[in-house]
């Protein structure tokens, strides 16, 4: 098995500074039948927690007409369904990768409390918990003072709280850290990486790929897997197969903090800013958002500014070691927030991408279950696989 990267070293892109969550309680869709009066009342404000950049792109006007499609009751529905399923099973896969190699990532098996600050925003997530529990997660209502109680740290906020939902078997990690250990373990292995390579094309013959050429150079194999995040959709565009894939740029901050910090080790999802806080051992990580503005990653000041003035009113005593590192990159997500997974029309093409912010929550399980797709055997997950 051979890996291209075009990076120096694994996990350099999304999974750099991620907001670290494996959260399977996550599985509501940025598209659902309550999100276009927010989208509609963020229009033109440079930190909303969800924005879209207007202007001419041929390709997030498409993406955002499906968006639309996919708000339906019905819709949402299914994709929670189908996120649930996939994500539930990945979380196993992550705990028996654990188990049988030791890998270590700073992380934190203390689940994911999300809060809520609108009451609307809270009576909103309620249906959604519910619909989560009915496939297979536990994530389960609780008033502020529970809130308060799993996580002290939100102490200093709770006036601002309204309520919110726990999920106990949620963890969080530096995924960074575990993708430098996984290349580490696949390497010991036997699998060859071929780093700071660029793929030039991918050829096909007869209906199947006859071969990827890479710097130059013409590799084969007998099977080909596309994971290449946010440019999967342009690196399969010129065989004719078009991914419904569209870059969101999501924001994070890693802080240092002293040893005096009051600040949160339950990892917290603030729903309505779209924003998370995951400690990684003495650093915590703050991130979200999501920017839609074609393959652009430069850092926005008003979007880095926005992060730790939430952080800031939250936590007031975090008490850093030293200032934040920004970073933004880029999240390949469809418009229902169900990954690609699976064959393409082209014999020996593979598709694994599209998860948006949910990609390590699912990165296991998809990589399990399309293994399982490329050996011919059936994958466990009740998942609509390609």
């Amino acid at each position: 098995m051979t890996v291209v990267d075009r990076q120096p070293g694994a996990g350099l892109e999304t999974s750099f500074a991620n907001g670290g969550q494996i959260s399977v309680s996550h599985a509501e869709p940025w598209a659902n039948p309550h999100v276009l009066p927010k989208v509609i009342k963020w229009l033109g404000r440079e930190d909303a927690p969800l924005l879209f950049r207007l202007r001419f792109d041929a390709a997030l006007f498409r993406w955002g007409l499906s968006f639309l499609a996919e708000c339906s009751p019905a819709r949402t529905r299914r994709n929670i369904h189908d996120i649930v399923a996939m994500a539930l099973y990945s979380r196993q896969q992550l705990g028996l990768l654990r188990q049988e190699t030791g890998i270590a990532y700073d992380q934190l098996q203390r689940g994911i409390l999300h809060f809520y600050t609108d009451q609307r925003d809270f009576e909103a997530a309620t249906g959604a918990a519910a619909l989560m529990r009915e496939f297979g997660c536990e994530r389960n209502v609780v008033d502020a003072d529970e809130c308060v109680r799993i996580e002290p740290a939100l102490a200093a906020a709770r006036n601002h709280l309204v309520g919110g939902d726990y999920t106990a078997a949620d963890e969080s990690g530096d995924a960074h850290k575990f993708t430098r250990e996984l290349a580490t373990l696949a390497a010991a292995s036997g699998v060859a990486f071929r780093l700071g390579a660029s793929i030039q094309r991918i050829d096909a013959a007869g209906g199947e790929v006859s071969g990827v050429v890479v710097d130059g150079e013409r590799l084969q194999a007998d099977a080909y897997v596309v994971a290449c995040g946010s440019w999967s959709a342009s690196l399969l565009a010129p065989l004719g197969i078009r991914l419904p894939v569209y870059p969101a740029k999501g924001y994070s901050a890693t802080l240092p903090l002293s040893a005096d910090s009051i600040a949160p080790s339950v990892s917290l999802t603030d729903d309505g800013y779209k924003i998370v806080f995951s400690r990684l051992g003495e650093r915590l990580r703050i991130a979200g958002t999501a920017e839609f503005n074609g393959y652009n990653t430069d850092l926005n000041s008003v979007r880095c500014a926005a992060l730790m003035r939430r952080a800031s009113l939250l936590f007031p005593e975090l008490r850093p070691a030293g200032p934040p590192e920004f970073w933004c990159g880029l999240r390949p997500a469809t418009p229902s927030n169900v990954p690609w997974i699976g064959r393409t029309r082209l014999g020996k093409l593979w598709v694994n991408t599209g998860h948006g912010t949910l990609g390590w929550t699912m990165a296991c399980g998809s990589g399990a279950a399309l293994a399982d797709l490329v050996s011919g055997r059936k994958p466990e997950p009740d998942f609509p696989f390609q």
